[in-house]
C-alpha cells in the first residue's frame, strides 16, 4: 500500500544535496538554446513579412533587427544555433553508446561549449 506520510520526506534528487554537473547544465542549455532559436526565427519571419507588407512596416522591422539590440539578439542566436547543433552531435555520439563515462562526457561538454564559441566567431569573421 502507498505510504501516506509523504510530506516529511525530501524530494529526490534534492537540490541541496546534489551539485550541478556539467552534463546536466549543458542539457538544460540545449533546451534553452532551442527555444531561443525559435524566437530568433520568429523575428526573421517578422522581418520577411514586413518586407512583403509595406515599405514603412519594413523600415520599422529593419530598424529593430539592425539596431544594437537586434545585432546582439542575432549574434546570440547564431551562438545558440552552433551550440544546439554541436550538442545534437554529442547526443548522436551518445546514442551509439560512445563517450558515456563521466570523464569523456565532461570533455564532450566542454568541446560543445568551446566549439560553439569558436564556430560563432568564425562565422561572424567570414560573414
Amino acid at each position: 500500500m502507498a505510504d501516506v506520510n509523504r510530506g516529511n520526506r525530501p524530494l529526490s534528487p534534492h537540490l541541496s544535496i546534489y551539485r550541478p554537473q556539467l552534463t546536466s547544465m549543458t542539457s538544460i542549455l540545449t533546451r534553452i538554446t532551442g527555444n531561443a532559436i525559435l524566437l530568433a526565427a520568429l523575428l526573421i519571419v517578422w522581418w520577411f513579412l514586413a518586407a512583403a507588407t509595406s515599405p514603412e512596416y519594413y523600415a520599422v522591422a529593419n530598424g529593430v533587427l539592425t539596431s544594437w539590440f537586434g545585432d546582439l539578439v542575432m549574434f546570440l542566436s547564431l551562438w545558440g544555433l552552433w551550440y544546439h547543433t554541436l550538442a545534437g552531435v554529442r547526443h548522436l555520439i551518445w546514442d551509439n553508446a560512445i563517450g558515456l563515462d563521466i570523464p569523456t562526457a565532461e570533455k564532450l561538454g566542454w568541446a560543445v561549449i568551446g566549439g560553439s564559441v569558436v564556430m560563432t566567431l568564425l562565422t561572424v569573421a567570414v560573414i
